[in-house]
């Protein structure tokens, strides 16, 4: 491999301001997984996240002349807290570039270390886009996330502490990914000094930039990307960072939401610290390695990249964690409308303790529940779901049900078995939008202005986006015109008429 990044790394100048972090057992998740897990504790940096190290030793190889230009950065958080906090220190003039939709947790930080902050657009690609503006007319330093060499070596200074930390074999290392600058670094030192060591990617599944890139063997521009872990929000893999990426990644793991959710409680119950989404996305995929191959009595190192999470956010990783960890099944019920149907329901599920349990009358016939059920150890819910429908009922498994778990389980109760809508049908849709000030407002407005709605139902969730569930009123001739409309509107949306929830409990 380029001898050169193992130079870098060995002379990286991130120790002026980084931590040598350290590499803990997590105890409960090695006695549960039967391998011996270790994690490596970027999220206990001074801004909370590996980022630093790039930012400085990238400033820290910059002329006199580039930093007396200043520096600018374009990010959502992380990125912006290393740089801001690294010209602090070596008392440059910096500007970072971030989405409006950044909570103001990450605004707060980053000008808390004397950065000028700017606000633009809605995404990463908007703040990029100024910064790169910015540096054409001010003649300002870039300092890029991930895809720089200065910035790449900084980040492999992990790698180099934890073959120091643990001299022993280590079988495999799972390493986030988002730009790729963390795991081009880390693995063209790993692979360097022990080409032994399996280093594994993991991405969230609505984000796989090097997933994809490597299916494709160039890189891949993603049509959109899923913001729940932002921190690897990323469209495309950084040139550089694939490079490397594409002759020393053994593998690419993809992870759900939910099981980054139930990543994050791991990471709580065995360290009393909680990981924002991207720093949980290693330990996510270190689980579903175990879980697919069957490996046991290995080492395997999760890198725990950050921490910086809006406290908000918390409501919705707890509700979801029960859920990725596969202990919760989510299940739509038909059951007879008469005396004692419902004891005789909740005497088929046993002992198993119910952890929501909504029912809405549907006729003279039949009711409809929203059940949740917690699972015993490895249960399968599908032998739950099997033993309802040899008793006869007729059961539809909502636990992989994107609009189920976010509006559903809010709303049942809300149809009528009597409303009728006139002049047209009823369409379902998904919603994102970015959440800021107003912007429901906008949306409620834009979409009402032409077509009635039906139904709505909206959640903070804490996170940049607003999701909503939205019934409008369309009739058969205007489907197409509607279908531009959305297209028009410029939000991310689905599809969800045909959703087997909304059939059975909004329609």
């Amino acid at each position: 491999m380029p001898k050169k990044y193992i130079e870098k790394i060995l002379k990286a100048r991130v120790y002026d301001v980084a931590r040598e972090t350290p590499l803990e057992i997590a105890p409960s998740l090695s006695e549960r997984l039967q391998n011996r897990v270790l994690i490596k504790r970027e999220d206990l940096q001074p801004v909370f996240s590996f980022k630093l190290r790039g930012a400085y030793n990238k400033m820290a190889s910059l002329t006199d002349a580039e930093l007396n230009a200043g520096v600018i950065a374009a990010s959502a958080g992380n990125h912006a807290q290393g740089v801001a906090l690294s010209a602090q220190q070596m008392k440059v003039k910096a500007t970072i570039v971030m989405p409006k939709t950044t909570p103001d947790i990450k605004v707060k930080a980053v000008r808390k270390y004397g950065a000028k902050v700017v606000l633009v657009g809605d995404a990463y690609d908007d703040a990029y886009q100024h910064a790169m503006k910015l540096v054409e007319e001010k003649g300002m330093t870039l300092v890029h996330p991930y895809d720089d060499p200065e910035v790449i070596a900084g980040q492999g200074t992990i790698a180099m502490e934890i073959l120091r930390q643990h001299p022993d074999k280590i079988d495999a290392i799972f390493i986030p990914v988002g730009g790729g600058g963390l795991i081009a670094g880390m693995a063209a030192y790993l692979k360097y000094l022990d080409p032994e060591i399996r280093v594994v990617g993991v991405e969230p599944e609505d984000a796989p930039t090097l997933h994809h890139a490597l299916e494709k063997g160039r890189r891949v521009i993603l049509d959109q990307v899923g913001i729940f872990a932002d921190g690897v929000a990323v469209k495309q893999i950084g040139k550089e960072a694939f490079r490397l990426a594409r002759k020393l990644v053994d593998e690419v793991i993809l992870v759900s939401s939910d099981e980054i959710c139930a990543a994050i409680k791991d990471i709580f119950d065995d360290t009393r610290s909680i990981a924002e989404p991207a720093g949980a996305l290693a330990v996510a995929g270190l689980k579903k390695h175990c879980a697919t191959s069957g490996v046991k009595d290995q080492t395997l190192i999760a890198i725990d990249s950050g921490a910086n999470i809006n406290f908000d956010r918390l409501r919705h990783v707890a509700e979801r964690a029960e859920l990725g960890e596969r202990k919760e099944a989510l299940l739509a019920v038909t059951i007879p409308e008469r005396p004692g149907s419902f004891k005789q329901f909740c005497t088929l599920l046993g002992k198993r303790q119910i952890t929501e349990f909504n029912y809405r009358y549907a006729d003279s016939d039949n009711a409809h529940i929203f059940v949740g059920v917690q699972l015993a150890g490895s249960e399968d819910p599908q032998e739950l779901i099997e033993r309802l429908r040899s008793r006869d009922y007729p059961v539809e498994d909502l636990s992989d049900n994107e609009t189920a778990k976010l509006h559903l389980r809010y709303m049942v109760g809300g149809h009528s078995p009597n409303m009728e809508i006139e002049n047209g049908d009823e369409l379902l849709y998904r919603f994102e939008f970015p959440e800021r000030p107003g912007a429901l407002l906008k949306f409620l407005t834009t979409l009402g202005r032409r077509w009635s709605i039906t139904l709505f139902h909206y959640r903070n969730h804490g996170a940049a986006y607003g999701r909503v569930l939205c019934g409008v009123q369309v009739a058969d001739d205007d489907h197409p015109e509607f279908h531009t409309f959305l297209d028009e509107l410029g939000y991310h949306y689905w599809d969800e008429s045909t959703n087997p929830g909304y059939e059975l409990f909004l329609k």
